[in-house]
């Protein structure tokens, strides 16, 4: 029965489909999802496809090749088993221990998982393995299809190097550079030449903002090649690095392309990815604020351009840097699905992952240019567990102890890979989930972006929640005056929170006393249902009334409540209210008179001794116990998420002793190095 009503639905599907729009096809078979997909019971696909990826991009993928009526295979590390991704699919196979080495970059254990399956295609998702040649050769060498780029696409587009020549040749606007690999000495006899010119150091391999710098200086050019030959290095098996000038307060804006095999290609339109922190996204939205339709059709030509120059097929995203002046210049490609490719999905109603699926098998493209729209605004933030107080975002591990995703929100989508009760480890990347809001306008996208982190429950780790709704809410985000410096520009001394204003600051307050006020009358009730009979607190706070009034539903983690007549939404625990994070202490008269006389904690003295400021792996260590360090100076290295932070002495002072050596794995807060 099931299976006729599916056939049923599918078919109604495609009749309404003969004469929609793609936008408004984005909700035929699944509302929350965004994106359609539509597709023919006659275009024959794969049966089985491995995705060769973990968290919330396997699951994406999933979702897909379940609609397209495709099998599916996930791979996972022996940490992994219990993961979403593992349960969604129709088999699993482990592939190794928990270090990405061992398992998700663990080609042998990939392959043999692939043949044990049967599975005849293998989507890499993004990272990993996704623009590794090595890896789609040995794929065609046993005849299974590789869902993206061939090999020469992948090789030519991932040497940033190589790629920048090909794009010249292609006639797309480039950054002016030294053209080929860069060693330290090079740049001091040959680049060493204007005091004014800013180098950016990156990895010829790399992406995602790993092995990157910017030289300001000598010391930072010569400190720049070192940590990014090594992050390169660590995370793409590639020390070789480039350089170019750096394009002061640029935007990040790229591309989406669509290839097929025969020739054909498109654009889809840009993605603004200006909010960035070290190098990488924060907060993307479709369309871009910034760009005319004049320098949108130049960027998405250009794009085709590369494209077809090196035969490109499958979705693919070229990244420009773009000046003041709606200059634009080319900054990579992208061979594979890009982390932000839900946005383009809600104002194109294009399914990525099924073009990508179809063009892996040999089908033309179904659409043409012009009939690619741009159809309301979308805009994702990309919720990560980590602390946002700490250089605007280091990793937090721990167990999710409760989560809710605002999926009972209109127009709310939210691609994630985790539960409740799972872990964020020091081995992958914190990312939590994409959050991703979509309206007829960006003013509302962004109102419901609002609504959607405010609705959004997470505990267990810290999360960077309060970070994004600072950032959408900022009158500068608002305008559309951003550029990648936007987050050192605006918080210059780091993020600090949110800070109340003294209304906001009563009801805050207001809110904390009626919560206290509601539950001691709940404790007094040994029998009855949890709902307080209470409708109207009112507090006095510092000789003002304040209304406070709700459902005092004190067993839900989201508590609506109504102060003075207007509506506010809070979660209990830790008050969570009005883009902030407070912790309070609500006390009675005598239990405060008490509490006066409690001895207060001294702060520890933090320049005598250097503690790990988030969890990760010892990379080096600088120092040993006697040696004078000056103000500045290196001490050690800690590696976090691929990531090497360098750790520094806060003044001039003799070192006591090290607590840590190469290869060690600490957490937030264990002591390195104490200082004398």
């Amino acid at each position: 029965v099931f299976s006729v009503l599916k056939k049923i639905n599918v078919h109604h599907c495609l009749l309404c489909s003969q004469y929609a729009t793609l936008q408004s096809r984005l909700c035929v078979l699944h509302r929350r999802a965004q994106y359609s997909t539509v597709y023919s019971p006659n275009d024959e696909t794969f049966d089985k496809i491995l995705v060769a990826n973990r968290g919330e991009i396997a699951c994406r993928v999933m979702k897909t090749c379940k609609k397209m009526g495709i099998q599916t295979v996930a791979v996972h590390s022996d940490v992994d088993s219990s993961a979403v991704h593992v349960k969604m699919a129709d088999e699993a196979v482990c592939v190794g221990p928990a270090p990405t080495s061992k398992s998700y970059l663990n080609m042998d254990a990939i392959m043999e998982a692939i043949r044990s399956t049967g599975a005849q295609a293998v989507h890499p998702g993004y990272g990993f393995l996704s623009e590794n040649k090595k890896f789609a050769k040995r794929l065609a060498a046993e005849g299974v299809t590789f869902i993206g780029p061939d090999t020469h696409a992948i090789h030519a587009m991932g040497d940033k190097i190589e790629s920048k020549l090909i794009a010249k040749a292609a006639k797309v606007n480039t950054i002016p550079g030294f053209d080929g690999v860069v060693k330290v000495h090079i740049y001091y006899t040959s680049m060493h030449y204007s005091p004014l010119v800013l180098l950016m150091i990156k990895a010829s391999a790399g992406g995602g903002g790993k092995g990157m710098r910017i030289a300001w200086n000598d010391e930072e050019t010569r400190d720049g090649f070192r940590f990014s030959s090594q992050e390169a290095a660590s995370s793409f098996g590639d020390d070789r690095l480039l350089i170019e000038k750096y394009i002061d307060n640029p935007r990040h804006i790229e591309i989406q392309v669509l290839a097929d095999k025969h020739g054909n290609a498109l654009w889809l339109n840009e993605r603004e990815c200006s909010i960035q922190r070290r190098n990488q996204k924060v907060v993307e939205e479709a369309p871009s604020t910034f760009l005319d339709p004049v320098t949108r059709k130049a960027m998405g030509e250009q794009a085709v351009q590369l494209a077809k120059a090196v035969k490109y097929s499958s979705a693919g995203t070229v990244e420009f840097l773009v000046d003041s002046s709606k200059n634009f210049y080319f900054l990579e490609m992208n061979t594979r699905l890009q982390v932000e490719h839900p946005i383009t999905e809600c104002i194109t109603g294009v399914d990525l992952v099924e073009q990508m699926i179809r063009v892996a098998k040999g089908y033309q493209l179904q659409h043409k240019q012009e009939e690619i729209p741009i159809n309301g605004w979308a805009i994702e933030s990309r919720v990560y567990a980590e602390d946002p107080y700490k250089s605007f975002g280091l990793p937090s591990i721990g167990r999710l102890s409760q989560y809710q995703e605002p999926l009972n929100l209109r127009n709310v989508r939210v691609d994630s890979g985790i539960q409740e009760g799972s872990d964020i480890s020091i081995y992958y990347d914190p990312m939590i989930s994409k959050l991703v809001t979509y309206g007829a306008t960006r003013a509302e996208a962004l109102a419901l972006m609002e609504d959607a982190l405010d609705n959004y429950v997470i505990r267990g780790v810290t999360h960077n929640i309060p970070l994004l709704r600072e950032i959408i809410t900022h009158p500068r985000f608002i305008s559309g005056d951003i550029s990648t410096s936007f987050l050192p520009e605006v918080y210059p001394d780091g993020f600090k929170g949110h800070q109340l204003d003294r209304g906001r600051c009563r009801e805050l307050l207001a809110s904390a006393a009626a919560l206290y006020v509601t539950s001691e009358l709940r404790a007094h009730r040994v029998l009855g249902p949890q709902r307080c009979d209470v409708c109207v607190v009112c507090v006095l706070v510092d000789e003002e009334k304040v209304e406070v009034s709700g459902d005092w539903n004190l067993a839900s983690p989201l508590l609506p409540l109504t102060i003075n007549n207007t509506q506010r939404m809070f979660q209990v625990k830790r008050i969570l209210q009005i883009k902030c994070v407070k912790e309070l202490r609500v006390l009675t008269k005598l239990g405060a008179q008490l509490n006066s006389y409690m001895p207060e904690k001294v702060p520890e003295d933090t320049t005598s001794i250097l503690r790990s400021p988030m969890p990760g792996t010892v990379i080096a260590v600088s120092v040993k116990a006697g040696d004078t360090v000056a103000e500045g100076q290196e001490i050690c290295v800690i590696e976090a998420m691929k990531m090497q932070n360098s750790l520094t002495a806060v003044k001039p002072a003799k070192v006591k002793s090290v607590h840590c050596k190469p290869g060690e794995t600490v957490g937030e807060g264990d002591l390195l190095v104490e200082l004398e």
